[in-house]
């Protein structure tokens, strides 16, 4: 029988560095798109997929993720005073209940694997959640609630998967494919960042990921992968290897990389466009700016 997830593991432990200056003194997971940071868009797609208990791995100078979520009540009362209840509920959506959420240190930054095993004592013998924050996804409805759905059909490994232009499979973790079921596909094998003329697809994993315990005992092993760091990739391509499933997951929706400049502008624009409050005249502004160019070229 399937066991619900109800537990994801957030990997916020990176330094950031390009995004440097702004992330000397704030994490990176703290910039916002719009009015709000990475991380809530992440903790809001992990409870509308279900998940109750929040886990982060984190590194030294992350103490504002911390403050974050918990609850402001001097603001609070000052909105309150001041009959602004818009925006009281909205500061409720960042609150996160005592015991919900969990904090564990990576002492050293030695890969995505090894964040993720951090997390193996809160997680125990349960299926989790992984999220990366750097990829945001806009989607009708959200991509990890799409992924439970086929989880609750296939039980095993799911990852997120979209496809990429064949030159930059080597910044990916890219599928080989034993059977496309449209919106599912059941994998055979999974490649870290393959060169394009050796990538066995054109088909990426992305920073969605629903696993099952048995990942954090090959992540248990320490194997050394690409770039010398632990990878996450290789602890559930040891999946196919024994016989276990593993699927990729074709989601509906746009992903932005915005653990890219160019990917978290591309994002700002548009998450400010889908805003009713603010697309006239941020619109207007655009177009006025691509008119300009236009003109001077």
């Amino acid at each position: 029988m399937k066991r619900k997830v109800t537990k994801a593991i957030f990997p916020v432990a990176g330094l950031g560095t390009r995004f440097l200056p702004a992330t000397k003194s704030i994490p990176k997971e703290i910039l916002t798109l719009v009015d709000k940071p990475l991380i809530q868009y992440a903790i809001d797609e992990a409870r509308a997929a279900g998940i109750k208990e929040f886990i982060f791995v984190t590194s030294r100078g992350k103490s504002a993720l911390e403050d974050y979520f918990d609850d402001a009540p001097e603001l609070e009362a000052s909105l309150r005073k001041k009959g602004k209840t818009e925006l009281l509920e909205m500061l409720k959506t960042t609150n996160m209940d005592s015991g919900a959420i969990a904090y564990v240190r990576q002492n050293r930054p030695l890969g995505l694997g090894h964040a993720v095993w951090c997390a193996r004592k809160l997680v125990a013998n349960e299926p989790f959640a992984v999220i990366l924050t750097d990829d945001v996804i806009a989607a009708e409805k959200p991509c990890l609630a799409q992924m439970m759905d086929a989880y609750n059909e296939t039980g095993g490994n799911v990852v997120a998967a979209m496809e990429v232009p064949q030159e930059r499979t080597s910044s990916y973790g890219i599928l080989d494919i034993a059977e496309d079921m449209g919106s599912m596909v059941r994998v055979k094998g999974m490649v870290e960042k393959p060169k394009a003329e050796e990538a066995p697809s054109n088909l990426a994993v992305i920073g969605r990921y629903i696993l099952t315990p048995q990942i954090m005992q090959n992540l248990n092993k320490k194997k050394e992968g690409a770039g010398g760091e632990i990878q996450l990739t290789d602890a559930i391509a040891e999946e196919i290897e024994k016989g276990n499933p593993v699927y990729g997951f074709r989601f509906r929706g746009q992903r932005y990389d915005c653990g890219s400049k160019a990917g978290f502008l591309q994002a700002t624009v548009a998450f400010g466009l889908a805003r009713d409050d603010l697309r006239e005249e941020f619109g207007d502004y655009l177009n006025d700016l691509m008119a300009m160019r236009t003109a001077a070229e």
